[in-house]
Formats: structure tokens, sequence, C-alpha cells
């Protein structure tokens, strides 16, 4: 940035990089899928039966079941208009089978035997639309029924509608309402009516960029983006680059102190605040890449994605940003402009009076903190169990009533059938097996296309339900036994359990890969063994209590019914990725400053420069992800709220006082065995200033 064309060189760079990148960022919503073929682990047996049906001929069936009741008997009008619907369907959207659940009098309907209720069920291939597209339309054509006449339109294909919608513009929403977020903090961050709006920019910039370049991944290389991953794409970015601006607008408004040519203070920010910025981009970037080794395809595709992003925000915040504030000089800072070599009022300084605090009582520093977080990692002793795909809407929608409706009254088809495919010949004989299955409620063959045929099972037990569960892996142990057969069981709920089983495994494997990972990267940053040991298991710590506290949150107030499956991974990665950073930007300062001054005044010199920006910081990010929790699923309300407390926890108590209390009770040893380990600590009287704004921490 020295040279005076520099700064515009690189505005136009970014420009023309402008004009290729947006029109592609509009369209990274044509890409998204979130269907269970794209979605599901790539080896299970669910993701196998529903490669097949795509495969063959019509495709995918969406399922429907529409569930009619009244608080006394079925009236003869009532019966005859559930057959009117029924007909007028069946000719607008042809079964290739006979209805599942039928009688044995081949009716499509079937009434219920306290005789309150009637129900059919309805498959509608694919080629007629996705669910979202086809519930609407379905629940609009059973409008005209007489009075007292309750309908519900539920089964899978209605669950999955109803879940769409709830994404159907997400990304907009979510965008939007980050911005708002970013631009109400960055306005109370620096009191100034200019100064918001260059970090705005420059993120704005790389969100957009971030968004362009996943869909040239996704062309490219077949990357799964889903609708949740999109709207986590455009939370990290702002989040971590608005913190990114935020540590280098610091670092640039103290150089200014001392330097008049705002390029060369540009520069001497740079240096000081670009080497921590990289370090904690790496430390995301590599985290997120471990995803790769997930088998769950919306997991395993949020690794590459997460990671474009992050180098997007990177790149703008090293590059167009600061040639932003270049061009701008000095008076972006309007009205606190800082001057060169302006006399600067003496004064402790919040930070500089904890750190002295911390330095005088740090066995209680490091004490209390772990109390504190030991007291809200008590709260995992509550309800950890895995969230139904039902409970995830935060309002029930149709579909989740329809099913509570059609338990009460029809309970043999109360759970979310399964589809085994079977070769022809072993049709009879896998049927009478399933038969005889515990907890199989009723079993009825399908049709027969290119080689395969399927059967229908309805499992006795509620949807989601370790019950249901086990009576699929029954099934599955069941047909897997029947010699010579080839027999695949798939369907809603078996596609859960698959996903929850995936989960669980990936957990195994990318949890400890992550921790060894940002481990590594530490230990390069820092060039020690004992210092990135601390680090990581004050991260763990913390982590620990913020899920502990959150599920105390989730369970007694929110009164929420589990922890979605792939809440722990998602968290467990944001919060040890994103949650290091702070720690990175106050051990780095600390490491610094620690050349010249030893490791007391290294410490507190470096709480007292990193610790307002720090704290900023992480209210940004905090906010950017308690964004998700003002969507209606409880999913994203779950991961926003986790990883913003989480993220809190670490910037005002771990960050804040748990890590400098260690580093003070440690000494130099924090260091070891780099040099810094075994420096020549100075008398105290011989000491310098903590901060030389700040002389009442001298001592």
């Amino acid at each position: 940035m020295a040279g005076r064309w520099v700064p515009w060189l690189v505005i136009g760079l970014w420009l023309a990089l402008a004009v290729v990148m947006v029109p592609l960022s509009g369209k990274l919503s044509s890409v998204t899928t979130d269907r269970a073929v794209d979605t599901l682990p790539a080896g299970a047996e669910s993701t196998k039966v529903a490669v097949l049906e795509d495969s063959l001929p019509g495709g995918e069936d969406n399922t429907f079941v529409f569930v009619y009741h009244r608080a006394g008997a079925l009236t003869d009008a009532d019966r005859a208009t559930v057959q009117r619907h029924y007909n007028t369907l069946a000719k607008r959207y042809p079964p290739k089978t006979a209805a599942a659940g039928e009688d044995d009098d081949d009716s499509p309907t079937r009434l219920s035997t306290d005789r309150q209720a009637m129900v059919f069920t309805l498959d509608v291939s694919t080629t007629h639309g996705a669910p979202e597209a086809l519930v609407g339309p379905l629940r609009d054509a059973a409008k005209d029924r007489p009075a007292g006449l309750q309908l519900e339109v539920t089964g899978p294909a209605a669950i999955d509608g109803d879940l769409d919608a709830v994404f159907d513009g997400i990304d907009l929403q979510v965008f939007l309402t980050t911005v708002i977020v970013v631009t109400v903090l960055l306005i109370l961050t620096y009191r100034s009516p200019v100064l918001w709006f260059i970090p705005l920019v420059a993120v704005g910039a790389a969100a957009l960029t971030s968004m362009a370049t996943v869909y040239l991944l996704v062309k490219g290389f077949g990357i799964v983006v889903n609708d949740q991953n999109s709207a986590l794409l455009t939370i990290l970015v702002f989040g971590v680059g608005t913190d990114y601006a935020l540590l280098l607008i610091a670092r640039y408004r103290e150089s200014l102190h001392h330097h008049e040519n705002v390029r060369v203070a540009m520069v001497h920010a740079l240096r000081g605040a670009a080497p921590a910025i990289v370090a904690s981009a790496a430390t995301v970037v590599a985290g997120l890449l471990c995803l790769l080794v997930a088998d769950l395809n919306s997991t395993s595709g949020l690794g590459p994605i997460g990671a474009a992003g992050i180098l997007c925000a990177l790149v703008a915040m090293l590059t167009l940003f600061p040639a932003l504030l270049v061009v701008l000089g000095r008076r972006i800072f309007w009205p606190a402009i800082p001057r060169f070599n302006a006399a600067v009022e003496a004064k402790p300084g919040l930070w500089g009076r904890l750190g002295t605090a911390i330095s005088r009582r740090r066995w209680v520093a490091t004490l209390g903190s772990l109390g504190i977080l030991g007291v809200l990692a008590i709260g995992l002793s509550g309800n950890t169990g895995a969230l139904r795909e039902q409970d995830q809407f935060l309002s029930a929608p149709e579909s989740v009533t329809g099913f509570t409706v059609l338990r009460q009254h029809f309970p043999e088809l109360g759970g979310q059938p399964m589809t085994i495919y079977t070769r022809p010949a072993y049709q009879d004989q896998i049927l009478d097996v399933v038969k005889r299955t515990p907890g199989v409620a009723q079993a009825a063959p399908g049709e027969t296309s290119g080689g395969w045929t399927d059967i229908s099972v309805f499992p006795a037990d509620a949807p989601d339900t370790a019950a249901e569960y086990d009576t699929i892996k029954r099934v599955r142990t069941a047909v897997h036994a029947v010699n010579g057969a080839e027999a695949i069981v798939g369907g809603p709920s078996a596609e859960n359990l698959d996903t929850e089983v995936t989960t669980s495994r990936d957990e195994k494997l990318v949890i400890p890969l992550v921790l060894a990972v940002v481990l590594i990267v530490l230990g390069l940053l820092l060039r020690a063994i004992v210092a990135p040991l601390i680090l990581m298991a004050t991260v763990i710590v913390s982590f620990a209590a913020a899920f502990g506290g959150s599920v105390f949150v989730f369970d007694t107030i929110l009164g929420f019914k589990g922890v979605d499956y792939s809440v722990p991974l998602l968290a467990f990665l944001f919060l040890v990725a994103l949650g290091v950073d702070y720690n990175i930007f106050l051990t780095s300062r600390a490491r610094e400053e620690t050349v010249r001054l030893g490791t007391r005044e290294g410490m507190l010199k470096a709480l007292s420069a990193t610790g307002g920006v720090i704290t900023s910081a992480g209210l940004v990010l905090a906010a950017t992800f308690a964004v998700l929790a003002t969507l209606p699923l409880v999913m994203l309300i779950e991961v926003g709220f986790l990883v913003a407390f989480g993220v809190l926890l670490d910037a005002l108590l771990v960050r804040s006082v748990l890590v400098p209390a260690l580093t003070l009770l440690i000494g130099r040893r924090m260091w070891w065995p780099s040099r810094l380990s075994r420096p020549v600590e100075l008398p105290d009287d011989r000491r310098p200033l903590v901060d030389d704004q700040e002389p009442a921490l001298q001592r």
C-alpha cells in the first residue's frame, strides 16, 4: 500500500472481479438442493433406495396422506366427499399402484374403527413437481367439504414440503438480517457516521464473491449445497470478515498516531495484524476442510463451502478493505480523527485495570473462570436426545398435526412407511418375512419395473422414535437373512436413522481430526508446545460449558424436545475453529510484546491493546450467528444460539480472564520450547510500562 497508485489498482481489480462474480452469485440458489438422494449418507442403505427410485421409470413418488375426521361419527356426506376428493386427485395424479393401507375390498379409502376418520394415500410422481410445489395445490383441491369435516394433509412428502417452505427465501432473509445486525453493531462500535460503511462494503464484496465461488465449485466438482449450508455461508463470511475488519482498524488507528503518511501507516498496520488474521483464517479453513472425511453429504459439502467463504473474506479484508481506508484517508474516522503525534490522555482503561486485577489474583481468576464453565457444563446432563423430524418446527404445521390425528384414529398407520426393493422372484418370500417381523403393522406389495419390485411397510410406532428405529433395524436384519435375495430398505424414517447413525460416526472421526489440525496450526503460529495445548484445553472446556448452558435453555426455557443430530458437530467445529481465533489474536500479540517486555508485561500489554477490539469482534460474530435464531426451525435456532453463546463465553471469559490468568501462572514456560521461554526478566523497578497510554499499570 506504500505506492500512491497501489490502492487504486486494488480497488480497480475488485471492480473488475465484481463484473464477473456478481452475476454468478445470483445463480447459487439454482444449484442448492435438499433432495434426499443428494444429502443422505453416501454409502447408506436408504441412499441406495433413493437412487434406485430415481432411476426407475416414473421416478420417485411423493407420498401424501389425507386424514379426514369429525368430532362425532362421519356422515354419509363426509364419506362421499372423501371418495370424491380421491377420485379427482387420482385423475390428476394417476397412481402407479394401489394406495397403501387400503381395505381388503380394494377401496382406495379407509374408515377408522371408531368411525370418526377416513384416510387415503396419494402417491404423486416427482415428474409432477417437488413436495413444496405440490402440497399447497393438494390442500387447496380438498377445501370443498361439509362444515365440520376436518382435513390434514400429512405424510412424508407433506413434511418435506412444509420443511422446504421454511427455507423458501431464507438466503435473502439471512443476508438482509445479517447486514442490518452488522451495520447497527459497527455504528455503535465506531460512533462514526461513515466509518461503519467501509467494512460493510468490503464484507459484502467478500460475501458475493464467496457465493459465486461456491457456485463454480458446485458446477465444477459436484459439491452438495443445501439451503442450510447456503445460510451458514452468509453468516460465516459476515461474522469472520467483520472480525478481521475490527482487528485491522484497531491496528491502523494505532499506527496513524505514529506515521503521518496514511499509506505507510497502513503498511505497518498490516504487518502487525495480518499474521494473526491469516493464522485465524488458516485455523478455520483447516477445521472446515476436516469435514471432507465425513460420510454425510450435507456435512462434507459444508467443508469446501465454508472454506471458500473464509478465504474470500480473508482476501477482501486484506486487500480491498485496506485500499478503501487508504484512499479515504484519516477523515474516514471523523469525528474522532487519529492525529499524528497527538497527545493521548493518560488513563488506566478498562482492560488495563482488568489485567492488573488478574495479575494480582491469578489463582482466583483461574479457579473462578473454571468454576463458571464447570457449572454451565452441568447442563449436559439434560435432554440431549435426538430431535425428531416432526419436532423441528417452531410452530407445528399441518403435516405434523396430521400425524397426531392419524395415530389417534389409525394406530396401525401411525409410522412413516418404509420402502423395500427386492427382485420379483423373492417378493412373496420377503413380504412374508416382513409381515412376521415384530413392530410391523402392515405390509403391502407394490409394482414391478426395471427388474425390481417394491413393498410398502408401515411400522406400528410413531415416526422417528427409538421403537420405530428398532423396527427398521429388525426389518433390515430379516430381509438380509433371506438367502439369495437382493433386498434394500429405505424410506423417510430409514433415511433419518441412517443420517443419525452416520453423523454419530462422523463425529468420532471429524472431532479428533479438527483438534489435531487446529493444534498443529497453533503450534506453527506460536512456535511453542505448551501454549497451543493450554489454548486447546480452554477451548474444549468452553465448548462443554456452552453446550451445557444451551441444553439447559433448550430444555427448560424453550421447551425443545431434543437436540438435532447435526448440532453437536457443527457447533463444535464453529466454536473450536472460531473460538480459538480470539486466543490467536491475544496470544500472537502477547508473543510479540513478550520479546521486549517479558512474559508478564507482554500479556498485560496484549490484553490492554486487544481487549476492546476482541470483545467487539466477539459481539459481532455472536450477533451474526444469533440471526439463525430468528428462523422458525428448531435446528437453526439451536445452532445459532449455541454458537453465539459459545463465542460470547470465549470472548468475554475465556480470552479475557482464563487465558491471561493461566499465562501469568505458567510464566515463561508458556512459550516452551521457543527462546521466549528463556528471557532475562527485568527487576520490578526497571520494568517498562504495560501501556504508554496507561501509566497506572506501572508497578
